[in-house]
């Protein structure tokens, strides 16, 4: 065996190589650890209660039970989703701040004139999580009893019937918009926060009808509260199996599809965005949240996160041609 010409220098070598050794997990630490070594916040867009809301609580919980931290839901609701928008797209790309939105996501580029944010650039796309028809209800004490009767009633009295939307721009005022140039009525906007509100302004008939996702209005309507004409999705709503479409009920042309999904801030690392994507197929694969689904009258529905970066870029693009047809002015 070969003796070191200088057994101290060789000594300090050997110390400073364990020195390292022993660092390397110190260092590991403190660039995060494994993901996810934290609570993750969710960034909702909309009011508590509203079916995004709804929707994000109902994941919320397997994803933390699968992923070994808290999913901690952060409702930011307000100017029509975009003051959530804002801040995630602001938010570090760590995989820590992530957003559970609606359908909105792709109509606010053509309904407000700027935005602090770039829609497409300042966001990940991680999966969509849920498509749901939008139900039109309307208080009984309106007595109006079919789409055919509303349809009428506006058409007899132009520009005195007005409906609630969860904001300027949002999916569900674009579903009431569209609803609006099919059957060629004249018809007002009233924009609110959220669901929760709409839906109370509708119960007590102050607004005439809306076009709210099923989650909200479900009980409401099962006891009578809410009168659902139609669902302006494609298809009929599961939850609703006797309620027409609209197309059915006679304003062809006028479905609309109401989704609900994941994004993180742009740059997030992809093999966190794949993370979180696996997280939310495995939470829509148990039986708690099909359940749930089911009681909400929501469909699971889930794309890869390339095919959902391109299924918000074309959504955009109609959704921008809609805005345009309706004659909506962008919000300044």
């Amino acid at each position: 065996m070969r003796i070191p010409s200088n057994p101290t220098a060789f000594a300090r070598r050997g110390l400073l190589v364990a020195v390292l050794a022993l660092a390397c997990p110190v260092a590991a630490f403190a660039q995060g650890g494994p993901y996810p070594n934290k609570p993750i916040r969710v960034i909702v867009p909309f009011a508590a209660g509203s079916t995004t809301d709804i929707i994000a609580r109902a994941i919320a919980d397997k994803m933390g039970a699968s992923m070994g931290q808290t999913l901690v839901i952060d409702n930011r609701g307000g100017a029509s989703g975009t003051i959530g928008q804002q801040a995630v797209a602001t938010a570090a790309p760590d995989g820590y701040t992530i957003m559970i939105h609606s359908s909105s996501h792709t109509v606010s580029p053509s309904t407000f004139a700027k935005l602090p944010f770039d829609t497409v650039g300042d966001f990940a796309a991680v999966t969509p999580i849920s498509s749901l028809p939008n139900a039109l209800v309307i208080s009984p004490s309106k007595n109006i009893k079919t789409l055919k009767d509303l349809v009428a009633a506006a058409k007899a009295k132009p520009g005195t019937i007005n409906f609630a939307s969860a904001g300027q721009g949002s999916a569900t005022h674009l579903n009431a918009e569209k609803f609006k140039m099919a059957a060629n009525i004249d018809a007002t906007n009233i924009p609110f926060k959220g669901s929760a509100e709409a839906v109370t302004e509708v119960l007590s008939g102050r607004v005439d009808y809306y076009f709210s996702p099923i989650a909200p209005v479900i009980g409401q309507i099962k006891e009578g509260q809410l009168l659902a004409l139609a669902v302006g999705s494609p298809k009929r709503a599961a939850a609703l199996p006797d309620v027409p479409t609209t197309a059915e009920a006679g304003v062809p042309g006028s479905e609309f599809n109401f989704w609900i999904g994941m994004m993180a801030p742009a740059k997030t690392p992809r093999d966190i965005v794949n993370r979180l994507h696996d997280e939310v197929e495995k939470a829509l694969a148990s039986p708690e949240v099909k359940e749930r689904f089911l009681k909400l009258g929501a469909d699971a529905w889930t794309l890869k996160p390339e095919q959902f970066d391109a299924y918000i870029k074309e959504e955009i693009t109609s959704n921008a041609k809609l805005v345009k047809a309706a004659g909506l002015a962008p919000v300044q």
